[in-house]
């Protein structure tokens, strides 16, 4: 991490937003201040995945004032996949940061994924120094990080860490199936199967203060069961990546 890469790359960050009224402005004023500093250009793309009035308000409140703001807007709610694949495949710059618009992670700390990126690598990955969350979601994600650990062989720490600097290019020929959750162990399965090479960085991980989950209630954990079988038949068995 000794690299400056201060304006080497231009970049393209969003944030999938889903009710985080309260949180996305600080988010977006922070991602503005390290891409200012670090980007040779760059854009804001806040993906809105029918969120609530107030949500749509506070982001129309942003648009005047944020340099290269970009809203997408989804009538309807689409799932956390559907939001992750509509930044990805608008972003026009040639490196993709995203993260969560809930403020559970830092926006700042994009600064240790842009100095670890390099010629050698393709992803650098957030993991979790410590899971701040509420003790029945720790155990979720403990079950969730095994599983998938055992079906797809995944050797980077955190799959589960939403906390991504990419480059864009590798998406040019990647056709993302999954509009839930599943879309980030399909993506870095895919890309792992393709030979995408990773660099792994130490993140922290707040407490959520604001908006709610798309992922944690039975009936999205049952089909995100139903759903990691058939992504694993389909890349390990058919071989589809």
């Amino acid at each position: 991490m000794g690299t400056d890469n201060r304006k080497k790359y231009s970049i393209s960050a969003f944030f999938p937003v889903y009710n985080d009224w309260g949180t996305i402005p600080t988010m977006v004023l922070l991602a503005e201040s390290v891409l200012e500093k670090y980007a040779s250009e760059y854009e804001i793309i806040l993906v809105d995945d029918g969120s609530n009035k107030l949500t749509k308000q506070v982001l129309e409140s942003l648009d005047p004032k944020i340099k290269n703001l970009k809203i997408i807007t989804h009538r309807q709610n689409k799932g956390y996949g559907g939001a992750i694949k509509s930044g990805i495949y608008n972003a026009e710059y040639e490196l993709i940061f995203y993260t969560d618009g809930d403020a559970q992670y830092n926006p700042l700390e994009l600064e240790s994924l842009i100095q670890a990126m390099s010629s050698e690598t393709d992803i650098v990955n957030g993991y979790k120094i410590e899971r701040n969350d509420p003790l029945y979601r720790k155990i979720i994600g403990r079950l969730y990080y095994y599983v998938t650990k055992m079906l797809f062989s995944f050797k980077i720490k955190d799959v589960d860490c939403d906390f991504r600097l990419m480059r864009r290019s590798l998406f040019e020929n990647l056709e993302l199936r999954y509009n839930s959750g599943v879309v980030c162990v399909e993506m870095i399965s895919k890309l792992t199967m393709r030979g995408a090479r990773f660099a792994e960085v130490p993140v922290n991980h707040y407490y959520r203060l604001s908006g709610k989950s798309q992922f944690f209630n039975f009936k999205r954990i049952f089909n995100t069961g139903i759903h990691l079988l058939k992504l694993w038949y389909r890349i390990k068995i058919r071989k589809e990546y």
